[in-house]
């Protein structure tokens, strides 16, 4: 096809966005062509109309950047990233400048994700932005991005970040070729490449890590693992991930390690809560009541004795409507939202209980079942304890503790036999690795006891604590 300006604008289905300029200097003639949506008129004014009409062509090749091609589909391309296209009429090769009119949203910390100490910085829509925010934290020559291009509509742009000296090669290299692999006609969001990358799609867990922080992606990056960033998303995927990285928190870094260790050991027993508290609740009702103390089961009997409903249905309806006010709350505006969460769970809570629909008990239950699933630094994991609590109740309703017990041991199989990019989901425990199971695991060890700052400050740690003794 000859290059001109009516094959280009052919190229991009006649758009009356497309803005074509003729511009003559002596005897040299050229068109320059610009979505004006996606470019910045100032910047074609003074780099390249100006130049070309007081120098010619010699003032466009010297533009800094500027390439040249002959190639339809990369030019047209080039006007959908924002370039400006100079079409010579002289010669059989177009020039393309940068003009690109950027619009990005101002670096703030991510609501979904807040700490009380450490940094407030959150990734943005601008990819480049958040390469730059990942390269200012990480001033090393072995950051190594790698950059893919996705959708056949959309053509969104993908990085692939990651440590050439501390990411397993194996692992990148799988990584690299399952993104190759990737064949979708457009990509919007962060979440549809896990899904298509993911190796077990019909697991309740996540597989992946999606964070908008920006210290939270680096350290990982620091661990050897991947960052993939979306242009125009500002959450960040981590993998490979394992089970114990979503309880852990940028906090338990921020503060002194027994305050941080007590902090996720917390956290943990919050992760068998959010599982099994209503199961168990049903369980002793239906089955085990002996195994309650006489003051706390007469108490518990009296709140069933106007109660039409069994357990198992007063805690799926109370789990239900739990979800029902948090989705309301979210899709809300704030005002109304916080209006809705506290008026909302208070009338139904009181409705339902003076109503004889639901006991006090279940209403306690459930309230701490829900503050256990939201105390997982990532709301996407306590979502999936909250469905993995539904099977739960119905075991524990059909088989008592015997139900608990065979769920719990399905889901902790489950979970010893997943893995991510080759690496054993719930590892270190499977499979088991002693010691090193208890490293940065329950607890928070202190930065000296690690094994990576071991290396660099083992003599002098030996020589301080020699010292202190001394004294």
């Amino acid at each position: 096809m000859t290059l001109n300006s009516a094959a280009i604008n052919d190229y991009l289905s006649y758009t009356e966005d497309l803005i074509t300029q003729n511009l003559t200097f002596h005897n040299e003639r050229c068109t320059i062509l610009y979505l004006e949506s996606l470019t910045k008129m100032e910047l074609i004014q003074f780099n390249i109309i100006q130049p070309f009409l007081e120098e010619g062509f010699a003032a466009i090749e010297a533009v800094s950047g500027a390439r040249q091609s002959s190639d339809l589909p990369l030019i047209g391309q080039a006007l959908l990233d924002g370039y400006c296209v100079v079409l010579p009429d002289s010669r059989a090769k177009a020039y393309m400048i940068s003009a690109a009119l950027l619009h990005s949203r101002s670096i703030e910390e991510p609501s979904a994700e807040q700490i009380i100490k450490g940094s407030h910085e959150g990734f943005v829509e601008s990819l480049s932005t958040n390469i730059y925010l990942l390269r200012y934290r990480v001033k090393s020559p072995q950051l190594k991005v790698k950059y893919f291009s996705m959708g056949s509509l959309t053509n969104t742009k993908v990085a692939m970040v990651y440590m050439e000296n501390l990411a397993d090669p194996n692992i990148v290299k799988e990584c690299e070729k399952r993104l190759r692999s990737i064949n979708l006609t457009h990509l919007i969001s962060t979440g549809e490449i896990d899904e298509m990358i993911e190796e077990h799609p019909l697991s309740p867990f996540p597989q992946s890590l999606h964070t908008e922080r920006t210290d939270r992606a680096v350290s990982y990056l620091l661990e050897g693992k991947i960052n993939i960033v979306v242009d125009g998303n500002p959450t960040v995927l981590v993998i490979p991930i394992k089970f114990f990285t979503f309880y852990q928190s940028p906090d338990d870094y921020n503060s002194r390690w027994i305050t941080g260790s007590f902090f996720r050991f917390v956290r943990m027993i919050s992760f068998v809560l959010a599982i099994s508290l209503p199961a168990i609740y049903i369980a002793i009702v239906s089955f085990h009541s002996e195994v309650l103390p006489p003051g706390i089961l007469y108490s518990v009997k009296v709140s069933l004795t106007y109660v039409p409903f069994p357990p198992i249905v007063e805690a799926i309806a109370m789990q239900i409507i739990l979800e029902l006010l948090k989705e309301a709350s979210i899709r809300l505006p704030s005002p109304i939202a916080q209006t809705i969460g506290i008026v909302g769970g208070l009338v139904i809570g009181t409705a339902v209980v003076e109503a004889h629909l639901v006991s006090h008990t279940m209403i306690v239950v459930i309230g701490l079942t829900a503050i256990a699933s939201f105390a997982a630094p990532l709301n996407e994991f306590g979502t999936s304890l909250r469905i993995l609590g539904f099977p739960t109740m119905l075991a524990a309703a059909l088989f008592g503790f015997f139900g608990i017990s065979v769920m719990m041991m399905v889901v902790f199989i489950h979970l010893c036999k997943i893995e991510t990019l080759g690496v054993p989901y719930f590892a270190p425990f499977g499979p088991f690795k002693g010691k090193e199971s208890m490293k940065d695991i329950f607890l928070r060890l202190p930065v000296w006891k690690t094994e990576k700052n071991a290396q660099k400050s083992g003599s002098h740690k030996q020589s301080f604590t020699q010292r202190w003794k001394r004294h």
